[in-house]
Protein backbone atom coordinates (compact mmCIF):
# COMPACT_ATOMS: atom_id res chain seq x y z
CA UNK A 1 0.00 0.00 0.00
CA UNK A 2 1.37 3.50 -1.54
CA UNK A 3 1.18 5.86 1.67
CA UNK A 4 2.85 9.35 2.14
CA UNK A 5 2.66 11.91 5.24
CA UNK A 6 1.27 15.44 4.39
CA UNK A 7 2.85 18.04 6.29
CA UNK A 8 1.30 20.96 7.25
CA UNK A 9 2.64 24.11 8.12
CA UNK A 10 1.03 27.76 7.32
CA UNK A 11 -1.78 26.26 5.16
CA UNK A 12 -4.20 25.29 7.48
CA UNK A 13 -6.99 24.47 4.42
CA UNK A 14 -7.70 21.20 2.16
CA UNK A 15 -8.70 23.18 -0.63
CA UNK A 16 -6.36 25.00 -3.12
CA UNK A 17 -3.74 22.81 -1.22
CA UNK A 18 -1.27 21.76 -4.39
CA UNK A 19 0.43 19.19 -1.49
CA UNK A 20 -2.81 17.83 -0.85
CA UNK A 21 -3.53 17.36 -4.07
CA UNK A 22 -0.32 15.81 -5.32
CA UNK A 23 -0.45 13.30 -2.92
CA UNK A 24 -3.82 11.67 -3.08
CA UNK A 25 -3.16 11.70 -7.00
CA UNK A 26 0.18 9.51 -6.36
CA UNK A 27 -0.18 7.47 -3.29
CA UNK A 28 -3.51 5.60 -2.17
CA UNK A 29 -3.48 6.47 1.95
CA UNK A 30 -2.38 10.28 3.25
CA UNK A 31 -1.27 10.86 6.58
CA UNK A 32 -1.73 14.13 7.86
CA UNK A 33 0.60 15.84 10.17
CA UNK A 34 1.56 19.01 11.62
CA UNK A 35 4.28 19.78 13.57
CA UNK A 36 4.83 22.95 16.39
CA UNK A 37 8.82 23.14 16.68
CA UNK A 38 9.48 24.36 20.21
CA UNK A 39 12.39 26.46 18.33
CA UNK A 40 10.08 28.53 16.81
CA UNK A 41 7.72 29.24 19.60
CA UNK A 42 10.07 29.65 22.96
CA UNK A 43 12.30 32.79 23.50
CA UNK A 44 13.14 34.53 21.09
CA UNK A 45 16.73 36.74 20.89
CA UNK A 46 15.19 39.50 22.75
CA UNK A 47 14.44 37.33 25.58
CA UNK A 48 10.60 36.76 25.33
CA UNK A 49 8.91 34.37 23.62
CA UNK A 50 8.02 34.44 20.26
CA UNK A 51 4.48 32.92 20.47
CA UNK A 52 2.40 34.29 22.73
CA UNK A 53 -1.10 34.06 24.16
CA UNK A 54 -3.47 35.27 21.23
CA UNK A 55 -2.02 33.97 18.14
CA UNK A 56 -1.24 30.80 20.26
CA UNK A 57 -5.03 30.51 21.14
CA UNK A 58 -5.56 31.33 17.37
CA UNK A 59 -3.58 28.63 15.98
CA UNK A 60 -4.93 26.06 18.60
CA UNK A 61 -8.64 26.81 17.24
CA UNK A 62 -7.29 26.66 13.84
CA UNK A 63 -5.23 22.92 14.35
CA UNK A 64 -9.20 21.83 15.56
CA UNK A 65 -10.72 23.28 13.02
CA UNK A 66 -8.42 21.55 9.97
CA UNK A 67 -8.78 18.14 12.25
CA UNK A 68 -12.74 18.91 11.47
CA UNK A 69 -12.18 19.34 8.60
CA UNK A 70 -10.09 16.38 7.81
CA UNK A 71 -12.44 14.09 9.50
CA UNK A 72 -15.62 14.90 7.26
CA UNK A 73 -12.99 13.75 4.66
CA UNK A 74 -12.65 10.10 6.00
CA UNK A 75 -9.18 11.32 7.92
CA UNK A 76 -7.64 12.87 10.65
CA UNK A 77 -4.49 15.32 12.06
CA UNK A 78 -1.66 14.03 14.17
CA UNK A 79 0.03 16.97 15.89
CA UNK A 80 3.40 16.88 17.39
CA UNK A 81 5.84 19.13 19.58
CA UNK A 82 9.18 19.03 18.71
CA UNK A 83 12.07 19.05 16.02
CA UNK A 84 9.73 18.42 12.62
CA UNK A 85 12.77 16.10 10.87
CA UNK A 86 12.53 13.80 14.26
CA UNK A 87 9.17 13.95 14.54
CA UNK A 88 8.41 13.30 10.40
CA UNK A 89 11.20 10.46 10.52
CA UNK A 90 9.58 9.01 13.80
CA UNK A 91 6.07 8.83 11.97
CA UNK A 92 7.09 7.57 8.71
CA UNK A 93 9.39 4.55 10.19
CA UNK A 94 6.35 3.62 12.04
CA UNK A 95 3.49 3.77 9.22
CA UNK A 96 5.93 2.76 6.53
CA UNK A 97 5.30 6.51 4.72
CA UNK A 98 7.39 6.67 1.35
CA UNK A 99 7.76 10.51 1.22
CA UNK A 100 6.62 13.90 2.19
CA UNK A 101 4.42 16.31 0.77
CA UNK A 102 4.54 20.13 1.50
CA UNK A 103 4.80 23.17 0.64
CA UNK A 104 7.75 25.22 0.33
CA UNK A 105 8.49 27.54 2.32
CA UNK A 106 10.20 31.50 1.56
CA UNK A 107 11.74 31.75 4.64
CA UNK A 108 15.39 30.81 5.75
CA UNK A 109 14.43 29.32 9.04
CA UNK A 110 12.02 27.24 7.40
CA UNK A 111 14.03 26.51 4.35
CA UNK A 112 16.87 24.90 6.84
CA UNK A 113 13.84 22.82 8.18
CA UNK A 114 13.05 21.24 4.41
CA UNK A 115 16.47 20.56 3.88
CA UNK A 116 16.92 18.62 6.97
CA UNK A 117 14.00 17.01 6.12
CA UNK A 118 15.36 15.98 2.50
CA UNK A 119 18.14 14.61 4.34
CA UNK A 120 16.37 11.63 5.82
CA UNK A 121 12.72 11.77 3.97
CA UNK A 122 11.99 12.23 0.27
CA UNK A 123 10.50 15.05 0.09
CA UNK A 124 8.02 16.88 -2.50
CA UNK A 125 7.63 20.60 -2.05
CA UNK A 126 5.43 22.53 -3.87
CA UNK A 127 4.73 26.68 -4.72
CA UNK A 128 3.56 28.17 -2.33
CA UNK A 129 -0.04 30.03 -1.66
CA UNK A 130 1.21 33.85 -3.25
CA UNK A 131 -1.23 35.20 -5.48
CA UNK A 132 1.08 34.47 -8.43
CA UNK A 133 2.28 31.09 -8.67
CA UNK A 134 6.30 31.14 -8.80
CA UNK A 135 6.38 29.32 -12.42
CA UNK A 136 4.08 32.08 -13.88
CA UNK A 137 6.58 34.79 -13.02
CA UNK A 138 8.69 36.82 -15.98
CA UNK A 139 12.04 36.69 -14.11
CA UNK A 140 13.72 34.16 -11.53
CA UNK A 141 13.76 35.02 -8.18
CA UNK A 142 17.32 36.55 -8.17
CA UNK A 143 15.75 38.70 -10.60
CA UNK A 144 13.17 40.10 -8.20
CA UNK A 145 12.86 43.91 -8.54
CA UNK A 146 14.21 45.87 -5.36
CA UNK A 147 11.21 48.36 -5.36
CA UNK A 148 7.46 47.31 -5.19
CA UNK A 149 5.85 49.59 -8.24
CA UNK A 150 8.94 47.81 -10.79
CA UNK A 151 7.27 44.46 -9.37
CA UNK A 152 3.77 45.27 -9.86
CA UNK A 153 4.51 46.97 -13.25
CA UNK A 154 5.96 43.58 -14.15
CA UNK A 155 3.33 41.39 -13.24
CA UNK A 156 -0.20 43.02 -12.54
CA UNK A 157 -0.52 42.98 -16.21
CA UNK A 158 0.71 40.08 -17.82
CA UNK A 159 0.60 37.35 -15.15
CA UNK A 160 -2.93 35.11 -14.85
CA UNK A 161 -4.06 34.00 -11.35
CA UNK A 162 -4.84 30.75 -11.49
CA UNK A 163 -7.69 29.02 -10.15
CA UNK A 164 -7.94 27.64 -6.85
CA UNK A 165 -7.38 23.86 -6.86
CA UNK A 166 -10.27 21.86 -5.75
CA UNK A 167 -10.13 20.03 -2.54
CA UNK A 168 -10.43 16.06 -2.81
CA UNK A 169 -14.03 14.36 -1.99
CA UNK A 170 -12.07 11.81 0.84
CA UNK A 171 -8.92 11.57 1.79
CA UNK A 172 -7.87 7.75 2.47
CA UNK A 173 -5.49 6.99 6.42
CA UNK A 174 -4.05 3.97 6.91
CA UNK A 175 -5.80 1.18 9.46
CA UNK A 176 -5.48 2.55 12.62
CA UNK A 177 -4.64 6.20 11.42
CA UNK A 178 -7.79 7.01 13.58
CA UNK A 179 -7.66 5.39 16.32
CA UNK A 180 -4.58 7.15 17.36
CA UNK A 181 -4.71 10.53 16.03
CA UNK A 182 -3.94 13.26 18.40
CA UNK A 183 -3.75 16.97 18.57
CA UNK A 184 -0.60 17.28 20.82
CA UNK A 185 0.50 20.48 19.86
CA UNK A 186 1.83 21.44 23.27
CA UNK A 187 0.77 25.18 23.16
CA UNK A 188 0.21 26.00 26.77
CA UNK A 189 -1.07 29.53 26.92
CA UNK A 190 -3.77 29.82 29.18
CA UNK A 191 -6.64 31.36 26.55
CA UNK A 192 -6.57 34.97 26.62
CA UNK A 193 -9.54 37.24 28.06
CA UNK A 194 -11.46 39.00 25.06
CA UNK A 195 -11.75 42.46 25.61
CA UNK A 196 -15.15 44.38 24.59
CA UNK A 197 -13.31 47.02 22.89
CA UNK A 198 -11.60 44.52 20.30
CA UNK A 199 -12.26 45.81 16.70
CA UNK A 200 -13.32 42.30 16.24
CA UNK A 201 -13.62 39.04 17.93
CA UNK A 202 -10.77 36.67 15.68
CA UNK A 203 -11.55 32.86 15.81
CA UNK A 204 -8.77 30.41 14.30
CA UNK A 205 -9.62 28.18 11.03
CA UNK A 206 -11.19 27.89 8.02
CA UNK A 207 -14.84 28.13 9.39
CA UNK A 208 -14.70 31.19 10.73
CA UNK A 209 -12.65 32.56 7.68
CA UNK A 210 -15.54 31.43 5.57
CA UNK A 211 -17.74 33.26 7.96
CA UNK A 212 -15.43 36.50 7.54
CA UNK A 213 -15.39 35.91 3.69
CA UNK A 214 -19.24 35.65 3.39
CA UNK A 215 -19.93 38.88 5.92
CA UNK A 216 -17.11 41.16 3.82
CA UNK A 217 -18.11 40.54 0.80
CA UNK A 218 -22.02 39.86 1.05
CA UNK A 219 -24.97 42.44 0.53
CA UNK A 220 -23.49 45.26 2.76
CA UNK A 221 -20.75 45.88 0.26
CA UNK A 222 -18.04 46.17 2.09
CA UNK A 223 -15.73 45.62 -0.49
CA UNK A 224 -16.92 48.50 -2.47
CA UNK A 225 -15.48 51.16 0.48
CA UNK A 226 -12.28 49.42 1.17
CA UNK A 227 -10.13 51.67 -0.48
CA UNK A 228 -12.06 54.58 1.43
CA UNK A 229 -12.11 52.96 5.00
CA UNK A 230 -8.94 51.18 5.03
CA UNK A 231 -7.09 53.53 7.08
CA UNK A 232 -9.47 52.95 10.05
CA UNK A 233 -8.80 52.40 13.41
CA UNK A 234 -12.20 51.97 14.78
CA UNK A 235 -15.09 49.08 14.51
CA UNK A 236 -14.69 45.39 12.41
CA UNK A 237 -15.33 46.49 8.89
CA UNK A 238 -12.77 48.93 7.89
CA UNK A 239 -11.01 46.75 6.62
CA UNK A 240 -11.39 43.17 5.16
CA UNK A 241 -9.40 41.89 8.38
CA UNK A 242 -8.24 38.43 6.29
CA UNK A 243 -4.76 38.49 6.82
CA UNK A 244 -4.90 36.02 10.00
CA UNK A 245 -6.61 33.40 7.96
CA UNK A 246 -3.77 34.18 5.14
CA UNK A 247 -1.64 33.82 7.73
CA UNK A 248 -2.50 30.65 9.04
CA UNK A 249 -3.04 29.63 5.45
CA UNK A 250 -6.83 28.74 6.19
CA UNK A 251 -7.31 30.70 3.16
CA UNK A 252 -5.42 30.70 0.19
CA UNK A 253 -4.36 34.42 -1.72
CA UNK A 254 -5.94 32.76 -5.10
CA UNK A 255 -9.02 31.91 -2.69
CA UNK A 256 -9.42 35.72 -1.55
CA UNK A 257 -9.09 37.13 -5.18
CA UNK A 258 -11.86 34.35 -6.60
CA UNK A 259 -13.90 35.88 -4.42
CA UNK A 260 -13.38 39.26 -5.43
CA UNK A 261 -13.72 38.40 -8.59
CA UNK A 262 -17.10 36.94 -7.76
CA UNK A 263 -18.12 39.99 -5.80
CA UNK A 264 -17.18 42.01 -8.70
CA UNK A 265 -19.29 39.84 -11.06
CA UNK A 266 -22.26 40.42 -8.66
CA UNK A 267 -21.79 44.13 -7.58
CA UNK A 268 -19.78 45.48 -10.09
CA UNK A 269 -15.66 46.37 -9.66
CA UNK A 270 -14.69 49.68 -8.58
CA UNK A 271 -11.31 51.38 -7.21
CA UNK A 272 -12.22 49.28 -3.83
CA UNK A 273 -11.92 45.98 -5.16
CA UNK A 274 -8.83 46.43 -7.16
CA UNK A 275 -6.97 47.53 -3.88
CA UNK A 276 -7.64 44.21 -2.29
CA UNK A 277 -5.80 42.65 -4.82
CA UNK A 278 -3.15 45.39 -5.03
CA UNK A 279 -2.68 44.68 -1.29
CA UNK A 280 -2.64 40.89 -2.39
CA UNK A 281 0.66 42.08 -4.72
CA UNK A 282 2.16 43.59 -1.68
CA UNK A 283 2.07 40.40 0.12
CA UNK A 284 3.09 38.26 -2.92
CA UNK A 285 6.19 40.73 -3.14
CA UNK A 286 7.56 40.35 0.53
CA UNK A 287 7.00 36.48 0.58
CA UNK A 288 9.55 36.53 -3.04
CA UNK A 289 11.90 39.08 -1.65
CA UNK A 290 11.98 36.36 1.49
CA UNK A 291 12.86 33.80 -0.93
CA UNK A 292 15.79 36.10 -2.41
CA UNK A 293 17.43 37.84 0.84
CA UNK A 294 17.10 34.86 2.68
CA UNK A 295 18.36 35.60 6.54
CA UNK A 296 19.22 39.06 5.56
CA UNK A 297 15.44 40.08 5.93
CA UNK A 298 16.05 39.22 9.94
CA UNK A 299 19.51 41.05 10.12
CA UNK A 300 19.95 44.65 11.55
CA UNK A 301 21.85 45.50 8.63
CA UNK A 302 18.47 45.10 6.20
CA UNK A 303 17.96 43.48 2.69
CA UNK A 304 19.64 46.68 2.19
CA UNK A 305 22.83 45.97 3.98
CA UNK A 306 22.74 49.95 5.20
CA UNK A 307 24.56 50.45 8.68
CA UNK A 308 21.83 51.21 11.86
CA UNK A 309 22.06 52.88 14.55
CA UNK A 310 19.23 51.74 17.15
CA UNK A 311 19.79 51.37 20.53
CA UNK A 312 17.88 48.29 22.35
CA UNK A 313 17.17 49.80 25.51
CA UNK A 314 14.79 48.41 27.61
CA UNK A 315 13.21 51.00 29.40
CA UNK A 316 12.38 52.94 26.10
CA UNK A 317 11.51 49.80 24.45
CA UNK A 318 9.10 48.48 27.48
CA UNK A 319 7.43 51.69 27.75
CA UNK A 320 6.39 51.27 23.93
CA UNK A 321 5.36 47.66 24.11
CA UNK A 322 2.98 48.53 27.28
CA UNK A 323 1.65 52.18 25.54
CA UNK A 324 3.45 54.27 28.15
CA UNK A 325 5.99 55.89 25.72
CA UNK A 326 3.32 59.27 26.80
CA UNK A 327 2.74 59.93 22.93
CA UNK A 328 -1.06 59.59 23.22
CA UNK A 329 -1.82 58.49 19.27
CA UNK A 330 1.23 56.02 19.79
CA UNK A 331 0.05 54.94 23.32
CA UNK A 332 -3.38 53.83 22.22
CA UNK A 333 -2.13 51.50 19.48
CA UNK A 334 0.22 49.71 21.40
CA UNK A 335 -2.64 48.92 24.37
CA UNK A 336 -4.98 47.61 21.71
CA UNK A 337 -2.51 45.14 20.71
CA UNK A 338 -1.82 44.50 23.88
CA UNK A 339 -5.36 43.83 24.63
CA UNK A 340 -6.37 41.96 21.63
CA UNK A 341 -3.87 41.02 19.48
CA UNK A 342 -4.92 43.00 16.72
CA UNK A 343 -3.01 46.83 14.97
CA UNK A 344 -4.74 48.83 12.33
CA UNK A 345 -2.33 48.96 9.45
CA UNK A 346 -2.38 52.50 9.76
CA UNK A 347 -1.28 51.93 13.49
CA UNK A 348 1.47 49.52 12.65
CA UNK A 349 3.01 51.87 10.64
CA UNK A 350 2.68 54.50 13.23
CA UNK A 351 4.03 52.37 16.32
CA UNK A 352 7.22 50.89 14.13
CA UNK A 353 7.88 54.97 12.86
CA UNK A 354 7.94 56.01 16.52
CA UNK A 355 10.01 53.37 17.72
CA UNK A 356 13.07 53.65 14.85
CA UNK A 357 13.05 57.46 14.65
CA UNK A 358 11.38 58.78 17.98
CA UNK A 359 12.93 56.05 20.39
CA UNK A 360 15.69 55.43 18.06
CA UNK A 361 15.82 51.39 19.00
CA UNK A 362 17.17 48.65 16.96
CA UNK A 363 13.74 47.92 14.62
CA UNK A 364 13.92 44.24 15.07
CA UNK A 365 12.80 44.64 18.74
CA UNK A 366 9.55 45.64 17.36
CA UNK A 367 9.64 43.31 14.14
CA UNK A 368 9.93 40.79 17.74
CA UNK A 369 7.26 42.48 19.57
CA UNK A 370 4.60 41.86 16.91
CA UNK A 371 5.56 38.33 16.51
CA UNK A 372 4.82 38.02 19.49
CA UNK A 373 1.76 39.35 19.83
CA UNK A 374 0.03 39.54 16.05
CA UNK A 375 -2.85 37.77 15.58
CA UNK A 376 -2.08 38.06 11.60
CA UNK A 377 1.93 37.72 12.17
CA UNK A 378 3.36 36.55 8.78
CA UNK A 379 7.33 36.42 8.47
CA UNK A 380 7.75 37.71 4.99
CA UNK A 381 5.20 41.30 5.71
CA UNK A 382 6.05 41.40 9.30
CA UNK A 383 9.98 41.90 9.37
CA UNK A 384 9.87 43.22 5.40
CA UNK A 385 7.46 46.02 6.82
CA UNK A 386 9.32 46.85 9.62
CA UNK A 387 12.82 47.26 7.40
CA UNK A 388 10.93 49.39 5.09
CA UNK A 389 10.28 51.86 7.90
CA UNK A 390 13.58 51.88 9.54
CA UNK A 391 15.18 52.43 6.22
CA UNK A 392 17.10 48.94 5.55
CA UNK A 393 14.65 47.25 3.23
CA UNK A 394 12.92 47.76 0.20
CA UNK A 395 12.33 51.45 0.30
CA UNK A 396 13.56 53.46 -2.02
CA UNK A 397 14.71 55.98 0.93
CA UNK A 398 16.38 55.78 3.69
CA UNK A 399 13.15 55.73 5.90
CA UNK A 400 9.81 56.78 6.67
CA UNK A 401 9.12 58.98 9.69
CA UNK A 402 5.26 58.91 10.81
CA UNK A 403 4.43 62.55 12.90
CA UNK A 404 1.93 60.81 15.28
CA UNK A 405 0.68 64.34 15.82
CA UNK A 406 -0.09 64.69 12.08
CA UNK A 407 -1.39 61.12 11.90
CA UNK A 408 -3.92 61.19 14.82
CA UNK A 409 -5.38 64.68 13.53
CA UNK A 410 -5.98 62.95 10.01
CA UNK A 411 -7.30 59.54 11.31
CA UNK A 412 -8.34 60.28 14.66
CA UNK A 413 -9.85 63.83 14.47
CA UNK A 414 -12.18 63.25 17.29
CA UNK A 415 -9.73 61.48 19.57
CA UNK A 416 -12.67 58.44 19.66
CA UNK A 417 -9.54 55.79 19.31
CA UNK A 418 -7.37 57.69 22.13
CA UNK A 419 -10.11 58.17 24.26
CA UNK A 420 -10.94 54.28 23.86
CA UNK A 421 -8.02 52.93 24.28
CA UNK A 422 -6.78 55.50 27.09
Amino acid sequence: MSRAILWFRMDQRLSDNAALTAACAVHEEVLPVLVIDPQQTGAGPFGFARLGAFRAQFWREGIADLDAQLRAKGNALVVRNGDPVEMLHQIASVWNAEAVYAHRSCTWEEQKQEARVAQRLQLHLFAPDDLLHEDDLPFTIDLLPHVFTAFRNKVEKTVDVRTPLVEPAHITPPVGWLEQATLDHGIDHAPPAHDPREALHFVGGRSAASARIAHYFGTQRHLSCYKQTRNGLLGADYSSKLSPWLATGAISAREVYANVKRYEGTYGANESTYWLIFELLWRDFFRLTAAKHGRKLFLRKGIAGRPFNGTTDVDRFGAWCLGRTGQPFIDANMRELAATGWMSNRGRQNVASYLVHDLGLDWRMGASWFERLLLDYDPHSNWGNWQYVAGVGNDPREGRRFDPVRQAGMYDADGAFVRLWS
